[in-house]
């Protein structure tokens, strides 16, 4: 939960939230504004201004509770030419850019560390940049699951044939309700978090093999 951490880092958590939910429905409106659907941009979405990508209440879910959402991205696929795969690219774009986000608060560190910069001085960016990375990976793990209504499910709905994809459109409603299930009673400490840990542990080992 990331209120149970310091007031001290509460500023930092703030920044860092604004941020990854701003870039991350910036990068769905943009892809699917390149593969020719104009709805977001119509709509003002196309754009870093986190005020028109942040739900309050979400945002405050993510702080009190570890899970919350941002305002979602209208995606019309009439627009599309290859609805598979412009479906597929829209949906991985969000989760994507998270990932690159945390890459480059990675590189923020290696960048301090190797120019020697210490700890506890008054410019320290260490903390804010730990937390930018950690928010970052697990919205990138988070909005994988192949829950409705995060980006894997909707990566999945576009990856089986139109069968298969009428059968999940029938059974979304209980999946979103098990989705709501899991967080609410805990159930996701088993469930949902091992994924979580293990695709940030992964990446974070990743970033650091690379940078460092």
């Amino acid at each position: 939960m990331l209120f149970s951490q310091s007031l001290a880092s509460l500023p930092y958590i703030i920044i860092s939230i604004i941020i990854a939910f701003t870039v991350h429905e910036f990068a769905h409106a943009y892809v699917a504004y390149k593969f020719g659907d104009p709805t977001a941009q119509k709509q003002g979405r196309l754009t870093f201004n986190p005020i028109a990508h942040i739900d309050p209440i979400g945002a405050i879910f993510i702080l009190i509770a570890g899970f919350g959402w941002a305002r979602p991205v209208p995606v019309n696929r009439h627009y599309f030419k290859r609805p598979k795969l412009a479906g597929v690219l829209v949906s991985f774009a969000g989760p994507f850019s998270n990932l690159i986000l945390a890459f480059i608060g990675y590189a923020g560190v290696s960048i301090l560390y190797r120019l020697g910069v210490p700890t506890g001085t008054a410019f320290d960016l260490y903390p804010f940049l730990s937390i930018f990375v950690s928010i970052n990976l697990m919205l990138f793990a988070f909005n994988l699951l192949p829950l409705p209504p995060l980006d894997g499910y909707r990566i999945i709905e576009d990856l089986v044939n139109s069968r298969v994809r009428s059968i999940l459109s029938k059974y979304e409603v209980y999946g979103s309700i098990l989705f709501i299930v899991l967080l609410v009673t805990g159930l996701s400490d088993q469930t949902i978090s091992p994924w979580i840990n293990s695709i940030s542990g992964f990446f974070a080992s990743l970033f650091t093999s690379i940078l460092f």
